[in-house]
């Protein structure tokens, strides 16, 4: 038999103990019911109830009411008025004696009621003292309550002046809730939405978490490692002797081929060295790293083969630390943090041809870091013998520790896991934007067109670049510190060496050849075709101006982001790229997408709309290492399949044969089983060549960035629940997370 849940009998002994009150009152008023005892309120007497007798014949007489108002006024006069009806002092007399024997009796119910309340009231206080005391039972009916129970409602909030449903399903059951003491740990996530917001800013009222987890100290290579320079053996200090192992491992990787990393490594390296290692190590080609790089490779190998049980104990530590550190207390939820391991020393390697590729990064320390939590927390603890560089209380904003990188000087952050409440809202708020843009952009479009004619130049300058963002889905181009990043450009930053002009090319009119690198020096080429107003404008913008001159010499970005603003509040470049990506990706799914292809087939269609978006906001990337390799595997596979095919198909041919001359029932059964196989290995071969042609078509387009960062990704919802494409086929177990939020509050129809 199952326990009855706790909370159920305190609700049912409440139940019982109204229902007793409720009956004791009627029981008093029942028993006095019958006119001959004074009125009751709630069982008992009631002192302000005003008896109205009924007309007995006892009259004041007319002459007499002067009288009366004397006896009001002046105690000292004493009227008697004149009996009218005689006997009206028997009927008196006998009221008040049948009255007071109807007192004692309603005492005798009182007292009766009051004993019978008292007593159930003391033991119910008793039993649900015992019932609420926490034990081990609580425990586990609490974890079998959360396991039982699958929470689901629905909240609508109006944002962008429409309703727009939110609808939130907690799929997380938190476990090792020990983990932070007094913390409401199951609380559904759709429930979360309805909680107060703040008004002021801030965005938690309570934040508490371990801090964040450290790279273990150095330790120094066997002594049968060694170091050679100028062909002789040399033993480095620790300090030195760590640098070097960060070149050592990257022995065969393309950066230590590169003049400007290997310069920035020697100069960094130097400065860790004793001074009796400068005056030796003077010249980087004379050092030979060769007996680290391969004990390295050694190691890497020896992790590669190791047993059952020893990946099993490491990930046991691992899971171990995560539920330390992993995890935050936020307004008394339970949150995943991003990313809560301190990035261990190495060499920078940066993007492109970045001119601090080769610097040391530096081993961060705990006097490095500032940790953020609220005052009424438990403070994070340093490690022993250190202190934390400054611990603050910041509510305005999410991340949890910070500390200054030694490269380019930036500030890093540990903030909450992309599953997190906040960040679901703030990716929320970020596609609404977006689909606000949507009912606007075309009166944008009109203005900028108009601006083309505009007499001032700046004003026709902002409106070509606008354009550009908009057609092309540019960024806008941030001002940069020369020789302190990559030369990357934005739209606001070209200049005139990036476009050449072209009034036909291709069987096209007026077309722009666009080439210069992007972020992450990720080369940006493209020819369109533009209008003409766009094309003469571009004319006028180049003349008499240098290859390194500005091509929008009246606009930088911070001109461009204030006309955005006034346009739509909210309303930047990124939010254009946003639109045009999504809207994109819902074209391109209506367009190759048929309800009667297979999964296979609807999987490569949306591959390719995919695509499209990833070409659009030119998210590129070089082909694999692997890929000639994994596609002969595949290739081989492919040929293999075929052979099998061939195969069954010839059984099958010569079971319809026999079956069609013995006309058995075990012949119709042997054409059913090779029918069933022909097709079944059709079907594989199917798969794997949408596979080979997905993978060759993709092989230099990141289709990741796009999905996670500018598709709106209830738009995929949408599409998989329409055309029955399972979600897992789309999104992996973390892109699920991050996009929980628009997995339950999507239906079929949604429309960007």
């Amino acid at each position: 038999m199952k326990p009855v849940p706790r909370v159920s009998l305190c609700v049912y002994l409440s139940i019982l103990y109204v229902y007793e009150s409720c009956f004791g009152c009627v029981f008093v008023k029942f028993h006095s019911s019958d006119g001959k005892y004074r009125d009751k309120e709630n069982g008992f007497v009631s002192s302000l109830s005003i008896k109205v007798e009924e007309d007995n014949g006892y009259h004041h007489p007319i002459k007499h009411e002067k009288a009366l108002k004397r006896e009001r006024d002046e105690d000292e006069y004493e009227h008697k008025p004149k009996k009218v009806k005689v006997d009206h002092e028997k009927k008196v007399k006998k009221r008040k004696q049948e009255e007071d024997d109807g007192d004692f009796e309603e005492r005798e119910v009182y007292i009766y009621i009051s004993l019978l309340l008292n007593l159930h009231f003391s033991f119910g206080l008793l039993l649900m003292a015992y019932l609420t005391h926490p034990g081990k039972e609580t425990k586990e009916e609490d974890e079998r309550g959360q396991e039982r129970h699958h929470w689901r409602e629905e909240e609508s909030q109006k944002r962008a002046g429409g309703e727009v449903e939110m609808v939130r399903h907690n799929r997380d059951r938190n476990k090792n809730a020990g983990l932070f003491c007094n913390v409401c740990l199951c609380l559904p996530l759709c429930l979360r939405w309805e909680e107060e917001k703040c008004t002021d800013g801030s965005k938690w009222r309570f934040l508490e978490h371990k801090g964040p987890v450290f790279p273990p100290p150095y330790e120094p290579l066997p002594d049968r490692v060694r170091f050679y320079y100028d062909g002789k053996a040399m033993k480095l200090s620790p300090g030195a002797e760590e640098v070097a192992t960060f070149y050592a491992k990257m022995l065969d990787h393309e950066y230590t081929t590169k003049d400007i990393f290997r310069k920035n490594f020697f100069k960094d390296w130097r400065k860790e060295m004793t001074s009796e290692e400068k005056s030796k190590i003077t010249e980087l080609k004379k050092c030979d790293f060769t007996e680290m790089h391969e004990y390295f490779k050694a190691q890497s190998e020896a992790r590669k083969q190791m047993s059952k049980e020893e990946k099993q104990k490491i990930k046991e530590e691992n899971e171990r630390i995560l539920q330390e550190y992993g995890y935050c207390v936020m307004d008394n939820h339970r949150e995943r943090i991003g990313n809560f391991r301190i990035e261990p020393p190495g060499l920078f390697r940066g993007r492109g041809d970045h001119p601090k590729m080769g610097k040391l990064k530096r081993r961060i320390r705990p006097e490095d870091i500032i940790i953020n939590c609220s005052k009424d927390s438990v403070h994070p603890k340093a490690p022993p013998g250190t202190r934390w560089k400054e611990v603050r209380h910041d509510n305005k904003v999410t991340w949890l520790v910070s500390w200054t990188e030694n490269i380019q000087g930036s500030i890093k952050y540990i903030m909450l896991n992309p599953s997190s409440r906040i960040k679901g809202e703030k990716d929320w708020q970020k596609y609404e934007t977006a689909r606000r843009l949507k009912k606007i952009v075309e009166r944008i479009r009109a203005q900028y067109r108009e601006d083309w004619r505009s007499k001032e130049m700046r004003i026709r300058q902002r409106a070509v670049a606008l354009y550009f963002i908009d057609k092309l889905a540019l960024r806008a181009g941030n001002e940069k510190d020369e020789g302190e990043t990559a030369d990357t450009v934005g739209c606001c930053s070209l200049r005139v060496e990036h476009i050449r002009l072209h009034p036909q090319m291709d069987g096209q009119d007026y077309v722009v050849e666009l080439d210069f690198p992007g972020k992450d020096s990720i080369r940006y080429y493209n020819k369109v075709s533009v209008e003409k107003r766009v094309f003469k404008n571009l004319q006028l913008f180049l003349e008499n101006k240098q290859a390194k001159d500005d091509l929008f010499d009246r606009l930088n970005t911070s001109i461009l982001n204030k006309h955005l603003q006034e346009l739509m509040d909210g309303l930047t470049a990124k939010v254009f790229r946003t639109y045009n990506a999504s809207i994109t990706l819902q074209q391109q799914l209506k367009e190759l997408t048929s309800s009667d292809d297979n999964i296979p087939e609807k999987i490569l269609s949306y591959n390719r709309a995919n695509r499209a978006v990833a070409v659009l906001c030119n998210h590129q990337r070089a082909p694999p290492k692997t890929f000639e390799k994994s596609m002969h595997n595949l290739q081989t596979k492919i040929d293999e399949k075929k052979k099998q095919l061939s195969a069954a198909k010839k059984e099958l041919k010569a079971a319809k044969a026999d079956a069609k001359t013995l006309r058995d029932e075990k012949s119709k059964r042997a054409v059913e089983t090779k029918k069933k196989a022909v097709q079944r290995i059709s079907e594989q071969l199917m798969k794997l060549e949408v596979q080979a042609t997905d993978r060759e078509e993709n092989k230099q387009i990141a289709l990741g960035t796009s999905k996670l960062n500018y598709l709106d990704p209830r738009i995929s919802v949408a599409w998989c629940k329409k055309l029955g494409v399972p979600i897992e086929k789309i999104y992996n177990k973390t892109q699920r997370e991050k996009f929980a939020w628009a997995i339950d509050m999507t239906d079929e129809d949604f429309e960007f």
